[in-house]
């Protein structure tokens, strides 16, 4: 197993990723860090599949991570827990992200948001 704190930077880095509108807008850039078998529990309490995020990207946000950890849960699947702050909505969420390591490399296969008051 990676150590714990090059894995929970490498993680963090990838979920950091994901916020960034020009890996949300691009088709080939989503399929490298989605597994085939995404899905997600959004915070606008809707669900989604990686078929879903294809179509139209998972669009333009304005959000700042914070409280990043990370939980292995084998040597190969990894639980990550963190908050966002969305700039735009102004809404606090909890998010948790379950990331395997296949052919080398980490995806996300689960995510989901949870709004929260703070």
């Amino acid at each position: 197993m990676e150590s714990l704190d090059f894995l929970k930077e490498h993680l963090c880095m990838l979920e950091e990723k994901l916020l960034q509108p020009e890996i949300r807008t691009s088709q080939i850039e989503l399929k490298k860090l989605l597994a085939d078998e995404f899905f997600e529990f959004g915070s606008s309490g809707r669900v989604l599949y990686k078929e879903d995020q294809f179509e139209t990207g998972i669009g333009i946000v304005k959000m700042t991570l914070s409280d990043f950890e990370i939980h292995p849960l084998s040597d190969e699947i990894t639980l990550v827990t963190y908050r966002i702050f969305n700039e735009i909505k102004k809404q606090h969420s909890l998010r948790s992200s379950i990331w395997k390591l296949k052919d080398g490399q980490w995806k996300m296969y689960f995510h989901q948001g949870t709004p929260t008051e703070i």
